[in-house]
């Protein structure tokens, strides 16, 4: 359980850290609301037309007696717009970061610098255009990973009771899992570390991974919030991959290297 804390730290961390380095959150803040705009137009045409596409996908209800066709179909409509909300958490980061993949590397290697021994940051060697593929297909990978708990979950949500109590703590679980994948992926490409491999070092800490990645999908249920958590949430999981990955960190290299700037 101690690492349920410890991952919660890495999210507070990380948010300290760009608080600290105004520059470097600015900059984050691009993808963000670039990503946001378009997940909003989706979300507002799936309320304004969900109705219409209930009615479209359940034709043998047509000749339902009032007032079971307006509940039934109501009651679908809100499962389509939970569904779509449920998935837009899950895919956001996903897109964010395939958006921003320049802005959040240069924030990764800047984190990585600052809290190590030795000042460096590691280096993938990779071309840009070969990163993006990297990262565009992993993403896929993981958003397919991510889609069929989706689709598990929201079957499971017609179970009484346990439908309306346990499937969505569930739910935030499986989320803050896959994005605490997607967010320490940043890091962990620079090091060369294959998805598989990556998937395997959050399963031998999950506790770790819940601590940091369940508060922020519930935070992130607000796509508004997430915008503005996610330089620090890229920050916090650099910091969280340099523990992973086994690697020393200096704790206060961040206050140091801000007090180096204001004397310079």
């Amino acid at each position: 359980m101690r690492d349920l804390g410890v991952g919660f730290n890495y999210l507070l961390k990380g948010q300290r850290w760009v608080a600290r380095h105004g520059k470097q959150y600015g900059f984050g803040l691009v993808p963000g609301l670039i990503t946001l705009v378009l997940y909003a137009a989706a979300l507002v045409s799936l309320a304004l037309w969900g109705e219409d596409f209930v009615a479209w996908a359940t034709p043998f209800a047509d000749d339902w007696s009032s007032p079971w066709l307006g509940l039934f179909r109501g009651f679908l409509t809100a499962v389509l717009f939970a569904l779509g909300l449920l998935l837009s958490v899950l895919t956001f980061t996903a897109v964010t970061l395939l958006i921003g993949q320049p802005f959040y590397e240069n924030l990764s290697e800047k984190v990585d610098r600052d809290v190590s021994p030795d000042g460096t940051a590691p280096e993938s060697g990779l071309p840009l255009w070969r990163e993006l593929w990297i990262s565009g297909r992993d993403s896929l990978r993981v958003l397919i990973r991510a889609a069929l708990w989706g689709v598990l979950l929201f079957a499971c949500g017609f179970i009484p009771v346990v439908g309306q109590t346990a499937v969505p703590v569930i739910g935030f679980f499986v989320t803050g899992f896959f994005l605490t994948e997607e967010l320490t992926s940043v890091a962990l490409q620079r090091r060369r570390v294959a998805l598989r491999d990556r998937l395997t070092l959050l399963r031998s800490r999950k506790t770790l991974v819940w601590g940091f990645g369940t508060p922020l999908a519930l935070a992130f249920v607000v796509p508004f919030v997430a915008v503005f958590l996610m330089p620090g949430a890229v920050a916090g999981a650099t910091l969280m991959a340099r523990d992973l990955a086994g690697e020393e960190t200096v704790e206060d290299g961040a206050e140091d290297s801000e007090e180096e700037e204001v004397t310079r």
